[in-house]
């Protein structure tokens, strides 16, 4: 399972021009689901994103998690973080969970990263062609990879 944690002032998310996630202050999380994740990996990235020290503390440090904060998160499936661009030029998709193995993967992430921040989170929705829209705060982008724990 792969990340992309990013900090974020404003995010909404728009399918077919109707707005179905917005937030202020928090993170936007782009998810990608592969194979081989299982229950521990959503277990592992959920306990990390909420805990992520990322925010400003009262000297402008950061010091602060989304757990300590009013932040709001929204998740957004992507399985082109997944990407190949080993071979030419298109990039190939085959290491992507397929939606039968990624949709309950994602349920159950939705699930367990609400419990770890103890509120209710948005989303976008599955597979659907979304409009995302951010203002990366800082910026502060982070790449969490389950299967790469450094």
């Amino acid at each position: 399972m792969k990340v992309v944690v990013q900090r974020v002032s404003k995010a909404s998310v728009k399918i077919n021009e109707k707005e179905v996630a917005s937030i202020e202050k928090g993170l936007l999380v782009l998810l990608g689901i592969v194979n081989e994740d299982t229950q521990e990996d959503i277990d592992w990235l959920c306990k990390k994103i909420v805990n992520l020290r990322v925010f400003p503390d009262e000297n402008s440090v950061m010091n602060t998690s989304l757990s300590d904060s009013d932040g709001d998160i929204i998740v957004v499936s992507q399985f082109t973080l997944h990407a190949s661009t080993k071979k030419g030029n298109r990039p190939s998709y085959i290491k992507a969970a397929k939606p039968d193995t990624a949709i309950p993967l994602y349920k159950n992430f939705i699930a367990k990263l609400q419990s770890e921040l103890g509120r209710p989170i948005q989303t976008g929705e599955f597979g659907a062609d979304m409009k995302v829209h951010l203002i990366n705060d800082g910026p502060v982008t982070i790449i969490i990879d389950s299967k790469n724990k450094e």
